[in-house]
């Protein structure tokens, strides 16, 4: 039952109230049926919203692309064992080879290309820190590709705030998300 299901939705008491609603970085699709009325409307009914990032924003996807690229001159084949990296560059080739059949009709009726697709997600992938490039082959499965093009519930919330003509904006930095996962070292990795 709708009523029944955990809405992942804190109330701070005020007048007007506040609202604290916890999301995931998966397709809005995967989740959107389990997300309790209580929680649509109190997002309905606000005229302020405020997000992890602003996904909206291009310089902060520009500044989360640059982020997970390892200093200048350094690739990823300079930093990562030479049998990890073999593995890495021949599962790479693995998945662009399946990545066409992993792709729904959908998906490309909306004109999506394997190719472009793949270099979307993995372009430039020998430039990037170690860190980035385990989520982004965490991210290269079946299932993710078949998915892509529907934005994450964030995103999907933002556009939807942007759409319903709400203030937003965004309680974190780029930095503050990149600074801790650089800051990993190779073992943590």
């Amino acid at each position: 039952q709708q009523n029944e299901l955990n809405s992942f939705l804190w109330t701070i008491k005020r007048d007007p109230p506040s609202y604290f609603f916890g999301t995931i970085h998966v397709p809005y699709t995967r989740v959107w049926d389990f997300i309790p009325e209580n929680s649509k409307k109190a997002f309905q009914q606000s005229h302020i919203v405020y997000f992890e990032l602003d996904l909206t924003d291009p310089y902060t996807i520009s500044a989360l692309t640059s982020c997970q690229l390892l200093p200048q001159g350094e690739n990823l084949q300079d930093v990562l064992p030479r049998d990890i990296y073999r593995r890495l560059k021949r599962h790479l080739e693995y998945v662009k080879l399946m990545m066409p059949s992993w792709m729904t009709p959908d998906q490309r009726g909306k004109g999506l290309y394997a190719d472009y697709l793949f270099n979307a997600i993995a372009g430039n992938w020998e430039r990037k820190r170690p860190v980035w490039v385990m989520l982004m082959v965490n991210s290269l499965t079946e299932v993710d590709i078949k998915s892509r093009g529907v934005p994450v519930l964030d995103l999907f919330l933002a556009q939807e705030a942007e759409r319903l003509r709400k203030q937003t904006g965004a309680v974190e930095k780029v930095e503050e998300q990149c600074h801790p996962l650089n800051g990993l070292n190779f073992s943590q990795v």
